[in-house]
């Protein structure tokens, strides 16, 4: 090859390099915050920055690891991330400047309604709790630090007419941490809100010589919303759901929001929303609970947070009356 042409192949090959380098550095991050790695909101997550980094032009997004709702609504109050999973209860108190939040109210805004999260209090056969009121002189954990879950479940412990620093010994474990400790028993019980089936509860189902028990809770959810709000709703979680699960399980339910904060451009928020409707298949691909994710759940009653107004913009054009 002649030594001009070999020059020319080099200075092509040089400006090709330094415009993909002057693309890479223009373009945009969404930081997701999701969970633990042993819940739904992470693999859901994951599955979320996926798509938008393949069909929102200009933007890479990833998903982070987290201790949950609490701090995820934190990492939107700060700017850290730009879109978060979040249980409703949690996003109202951020919004409120309520108990975890008294320091700093978070301007949150919803983007749409995901899916519902259960709350799951799990035992095995062996420790002697078969009702709440069993969970008196337990070892337990209510959830690990930052997460909805453990909000939710000082909820659940005071309807049942418990006091969580008196009544019992807590750990805060996240669920596959939690699920570990049962195993060894180091705890008796734990609190867990997710979505199903949750892959730690049904890794801890799965285990031989292991049998799960999952505790009926669903008369706390009128004392709950008397004192809360009417967030939460009565469910079951089928039987079967997890292995060795023989029986229904009533319990209190809340549904999962997707947030940003206020100060995302409209744009964007209709661009997110948009993509999730789209590519809505990619998700349930993922985990099942994006099966969930519907026009018609998309109600303002059922999240307590004001919406996006891109969000709006995309629902008022798909015709779903808020």
């Amino acid at each position: 090859m002649p030594q001009r042409t070999i020059q020319f192949v080099g200075v092509a090959a040089l400006a090709a390099a330094l415009c993909a380098g002057a693309a890479l550095a223009q373009q945009k991050t969404i930081a997701i915050a999701t969970g633990g790695t042993g819940g739904v909101y992470y693999p859901l997550g994951g599955g979320l920055a996926n798509i938008l980094s393949k069909n929102l032009p200009g933007y890479q997004a990833t998903a982070e690891v987290t201790g949950g709702s609490v701090d995820n609504l934190k990492l939107i109050g700060s700017g850290q991330s730009e879109i978060a999973f979040s249980m409703a209860d949690a996003a109202l108190d951020a919004l409120k400047g309520e108990d975890k939040f008294k320091a700093n109210k978070v301007p949150v805004r919803t983007l749409m309604i995901l899916y519902p999260n259960r709350m799951h209090v799990v035992t095995i056969e062996g420790t002697g709790i078969t009702k709440m009121a069993d969970l008196k002189g337990k070892r337990l954990s209510t959830g690990s630090p930052g997460s909805a879950t453990e909000v939710m479940a000082f909820r659940v412990i005071e309807a049942a007419g418990l006091d969580k620093d008196k009544d019992m010994r807590r750990e805060r474990l996240g669920v596959a941490e939690s699920v570990n400790a049962i195993k060894d028993r180091k705890i008796d019980a734990f609190f867990w809100v997710g979505g199903l089936p949750t892959a730690a509860v049904t890794d801890l189902g799965a285990t031989p010589g292991v049998k799960i028990k999952l505790i009926d809770h669903s008369d706390v959810v009128d004392k709950m919303n008397a004192k809360y709000g009417k967030l939460y709703v009565t469910d079951v979680i089928p039987a079967r759901t997890y292995p060795g699960q023989d029986t229904d399980n009533k319990i209190s339910t809340v549904w999962n929001i997707l947030v940003a904060n206020e100060k995302m451009p409209d744009d964007i928020a209709y661009a997110v929303v948009k993509i999730i409707f789209d590519h809505k298949p990619d998700l349930v691909a993922v985990h099942k609970e994006a099966d969930n994710i519907d026009y018609k759940y998309q109600l303002t009653g059922n999240s307590p947070v004001p919406w996006h107004p891109g969000a709006l913009k995309y629902f008022a054009e798909k015709g779903v009356k808020m």
